[in-house]
């Protein structure tokens, strides 16, 4: 890419035409910044067309997803092994890449019962950027070391940049590589500039965007799927589900708590009745409700067996009890 823009113009960080580094930025450019030949007419289409070209671009997201799969492994279990040695899960990102790992972060609590005590979501420009975008926070490393105050050695930082060459989210690595923290990125631009940087590096070719340079669409929706499958798959392997059910959901509505006892049913066989009076003899505990029903045995016995299993705990509390 060649630049012609006049030596006076700004680029990233106030940096003008001129500055070497923005030089290795058009140099290193992510194809989410190129125009797409497939819909350089999308404006003189009707509505049908346009409709039908922004979702043949969509649908091979999944396949650009799919070809990372074994860097989301390596993700994976060292997210796993951050939270069994005690340590935190972290995000880090600007604009739709840090919305996204804010959506992440807070849906775990209800799905899961996992709190901010395992994962962490920071966005560039604070909580208020989820509404509004915050002029240049994406490109101040020291908001991203600042906000990085709270990463420990023995903890995850996963950065969330569709360009891959974010600085806030440069800044968050600076202060994990100061601290021993491990590291992934997530990104759309397999020239990722901070890739060489971390232990984890999910390059995402999901190639130009419909419309140049509008990240919150395939880029977007290729990270989605990465956190969703990270998040899902690093909870199911610390035994926060039994088989393919949720077994950690929060009754926070009536939708939860009736989902909570479908869950018994599914699991069990048994009838609705039967697995409501045992929920409720359990306190409301779920995985104590569950090995009660699979294992036919009394609170105490439940408990205890769940005491000595540790994580995943169900299936290993019936493992103690010959069930």
């Amino acid at each position: 890419m060649t630049d012609t823009r006049p030596a006076t113009d700004a680029g990233p960080a106030g940096l003008t035409s001129s500055d070497e580094d923005w030089q290795e930025v058009l140099r290193l450019a992510s194809p989410t910044e190129d125009r797409n030949p497939r819909t350089t007419d999308i404006d003189l289409l009707p509505t049908a067309e346009v409709v039908r070209r922004i979702t043949d671009e969509d649908a091979g997201v999944a396949d650009a997803v799919r070809a990372e799969a074994d860097r989301i492994t390596a993700a994976v279990d060292l997210a796993v092994a951050v939270l069994r040695g005690g340590g935190k899960v972290h995000y880090f990102g600007s604009g739709t890449s840090g919305r996204l790992g804010v959506l992440d972060a807070v849906e775990l609590l209800p799905t899961y019962g996992v709190g901010d005590e395992w994962f962490e979501a920071h966005l560039a420009g604070g909580a208020g950027a989820m509404m509004l975008a915050v002029e240049g926070a994406e490109d101040d490393v020291e908001l991203g070391r600042r906000d990085a105050d709270g990463v420990r050695a023995g903890d995850l930082v996963v950065g969330l940049a569709a360009s891959g060459r974010t600085p806030y989210v440069g800044g968050a690595f600076d202060v994990a590589a100061e601290r021993g923290a491990a590291t992934v990125l997530v990104s759309a631009n397999p020239q990722a500039r901070l890739a060489s940087r971390v232990d984890v590096a999910i390059l995402l070719d999901t190639g130009p965007e419909v419309v140049t340079g509008s990240t919150r669409m395939k880029a977007a929706t290729a990270q989605k799927l990465v956190l969703n499958t990270f998040s899902t798959a690093t909870m199911i392997r610390l035994g926060k589900t039994y088989s393919n059910l949720m077994i950690d959901v929060r009754p926070t509505n009536q939708k939860l708590r009736a989902r909570i006892v479908r869950m018994l049913v599914q699991a069990t066989g048994l009838g609705t009745d039967e697995c409501e009076q045992v929920l409720h003899r359990a306190g409301g505990e779920i995985h104590v409700a569950l090995v009660m029903l699979l294992a036919g045995v009394g609170v105490d016995e439940a408990r205890e067996a769940l005491r000595g299993a540790g994580a995943p705990g169900v299936r290993r509390a019936l493992e103690l009890l010959g069930a």
